[in-house]
């Protein structure tokens, strides 16, 4: 079940976050949560302080589903607040999160105390699939800390849009998590934004796909974590696995210092330019 581990360059200050490669039980999310509750122990047992699951995880991901809508308080979240408690280790789950008059699509960050400590609704829903006909934007920032890191949360086609990355930077994130269901089709394209989103904000960019054949897609997994020089330092290949990586936050402001890009924007300018006709 295990996965490749990224060297730790001091492991006093680093944070172990595994990632779990997934393929949940399709519409069946107690079933689902059995399979997660052996992988949430695992993790913890090898020492990573956060979990982190793919994109709807618990009954897979489909655009244009109404079952299984939830609140923060069904089913799905609460046993998933159960686990991170009993195994003392954070956890990234998402849902399709009840709400009015269409669900959001909802990551939700959970201590290991097992207290809710930040939510994000993916704010670029994927219209090609109709997801923007099925489903609300979300419309707020989800951070929350890790020790010393701080962690921004993001969602699968949000990779495409540099500009909530750009922000998160802004407010000081080190780490973006990316639950996805990203299809076997464009995986390359995966592959680059998460190493592009993380080179040009000099951040730790996590990418959680699920794997796997759907009623809707086919999946290849191919998670991977991209370090603040937007280079591969762990990569999962097509099977189920646990990816655990080792997050430096000297690392982040290491980079930040060597090429100071924040500073040498031009916002101002941006701005003017795309007023100009």
């Amino acid at each position: 079940m295990a996965g490749s581990n990224h060297p730790a360059a001091d492991p006093d200050r680093c944070i172990r976050i595994c990632s779990a490669q997934f393929s949940g039980v399709w519409e069946d999310p107690e079933k689902t949560l059995d399979k997660a509750e052996v992988f949430i122990a695992h993790a913890a047992r090898s020492g990573a302080r956060l979990i982190c699951f793919p994109e709807q995880f618990a009954t897979g991901w489909d655009p244009r589903s109404g079952k299984n809508v939830q609140t923060l308080e069904g089913g799905i979240i609460t046993r998933l607040q159960a686990c991170a408690k009993t195994n003392r280790i954070a956890v990234i789950g998402s849902l399709r999160e009840a709400s009015s008059p269409y669900p959001k699509n909802t990551s939700v960050a959970i201590g290991n105390d097992g207290k809710i400590v930040s939510t994000y609704s993916k704010i670029h829903l994927f219209s090609p699939a109709q997801e923007d006909e099925r489903f609300l934007p979300g419309t707020d920032l989800g951070i929350f800390s890790l020790g010393p890191l701080t962690c921004g949360l993001a969602i699968c086609y949000d990779l495409r849009f540099p500009s909530l990355f750009r922000i998160y930077e802004q407010k000081g994130v080190q780490v973006v998590f990316v639950p996805a269901a990203w299809p076997a089709s464009r995986i390359r394209h995966w592959e680059l934004f998460i190493q592009a989103r993380a080179a040009e904000n000099q951040m730790y960019v996590i990418g959680v796909n699920t794997t796997g054949t759907t009623p809707v897609d086919r999946y290849s997994g191919s998670s991977l974590a991209a370090d603040p020089h937007g280079t591969i330092i762990s990569h999962a290949g097509e099977a189920e696995q646990l990816l655990f990586i080792d997050l430096d936050p000297a690392e982040v402001a290491a980079a930040r210092s060597a090429l100071p890009v924040e500073k040498d924007r031009k916002d101002d300018l941006y701005h003017t330019l795309l007023k100009k006709t």
